[in-house]
């Protein structure tokens, strides 16, 4: 199988989040109780990321995460110790289809700001497992903080104030990484979503929006962020409905925000859900200006341990090349196996199957 990059995104890549270890949630319930120390919990997260590097190289992955073992949150434990943010706890949960997250949140109490960040101390951990692997981290895209944080009016009257201090936070924690090694990194982004539906619509209506003006700060948020980046480091972006203990919070295809998602934003890849109806059609593929830019196609639902008929899978690859090239289409699971501690409902086993599925399909489609 050849790659069109080293760096990423790569034909069978993944989105990040892998199922936690009864042992590591076992350790994570004892250090809340205080029954551990938190370096004892650290040295357990330590040995259960070595196991599962080891695990993603045996498979025959490039590109390597830590799983998000370190986190309770894919989005939360990121932005909660940017300067001026802090986690607390809601009246209720996050509302997905039939079910809700713990009811935490996070709110805006002062100027945002980075100075430093323990998961860099994360990354490193895993930039010197990787060995001649790619080593991939995960952030939380600049507008989650917009999307589910709760900011302080007195700290922030005016909105362009407020995205000029994230943008130049997430400059810093861009360059950050780079300086400890990272050329991969990936803004997970559920934000996107709002504009697919008629139910988002609604929602960006009672914010205030017109959906447009909406789109066109999201996008500003997410390109000024990533224009400094040096040359040599990849950064992606993930659009997710929602994904939690298998259920989701948003439907619909790409087509109302296509025009921002695919012809402005200036990623080098796009991770894009197409694991069911929900998703839409490869129509908004046709709003792709640039030839350097990888689709990374989620065609492998991580919700669910069966396996998708493979054939069906390279129909729809080719279908997608009908829009754009298959030099920029990749494959991966629509997203990762546990966007939260608590995972989705399939087995060790079957998320290990989904991905050898997905290098299988890779292999035999883009030889």
């Amino acid at each position: 199988m050849t790659t069109t990059t080293v760096k990423g995104p790569f034909k069978a890549d993944h989105v990040g989040s892998f199922l936690r270890p009864k042992r590591l949630k076992e350790a994570r319930l004892q250090k809340q109780n205080g029954e551990i120390t938190a370096a004892q919990l650290r040295a357990i997260e330590d040995e259960e990321i070595t196991r599962l590097v080891q695990k993603q190289k045996e498979v025959g992955l490039q590109a390597v995460t830590d799983g998000e073992f370190r986190r309770a949150w894919w989005h939360f434990d990121f932005l909660s110790e940017l300067v001026g943010v802090d986690l607390y706890e809601t009246e209720q949960g996050i509302q997905f289809n039939g079910i809700q997250t713990k009811a935490h949140g996070i709110k805006v109490i002062d100027k945002v700001d980075f100075d430093g960040h323990p998961m860099i101390e994360d990354y490193k951990f895993l930039h010197n497992l990787a060995g001649d692997h790619v080593a991939k981290f995960t952030i939380p895209s600049p507008n989650m903080l917009f999307f589910r944080g709760n900011i302080s009016e007195e700290v922030y009257s005016d909105q362009n104030a407020f995205f000029d201090d994230v943008i130049k936070a997430y400059q810093k924690a861009i360059q950050a990484f780079y300086d400890a090694g990272c050329r991969y990194l990936q803004l997970d982004d559920t934000a996107w979503a709002v504009f697919f539906s008629e139910q988002g619509q609604e929602q960006i209506e009672q914010r205030g929006y017109e959906p447009k003006e909406l789109a066109k700060l999201f996008t500003r948020a997410i390109n000024e962020s990533i224009e400094n980046k040096p040359e040599d480091m990849v950064i992606t972006m993930h659009i997710c409905r929602g994904n939690f203990r298998s259920t989701y919070v948003a439907s619909g295809g790409y087509d109302n925000a296509s025009e921002y998602i695919f012809g402005e934003l200036k990623v080098d890849g796009l991770f894009l859900e197409f694991d069911d109806a929900r998703s839409g059609g490869f129509e908004p593929l046709k709003h792709v200006k640039r030839d350097d830019l990888q689709l990374v196609l989620g065609l492998i639902t991580s919700k669910f341990g069966e396996l998708e008929d493979p054939e069906k899978v390279k129909g729809r690859l080719q279908e997608a090349a009908q829009y754009v090239g298959l030099d920029q289409i990749c494959l991966s699971p629509q997203c990762g196996f546990a966007s939260t501690e608590e995972g989705n409902i399939l087995t060790e086993e079957q998320q290990w199957d989904k991905i050898r599925h997905v290098i299988n399909i890779a292999n035999d489609v883009f030889k």
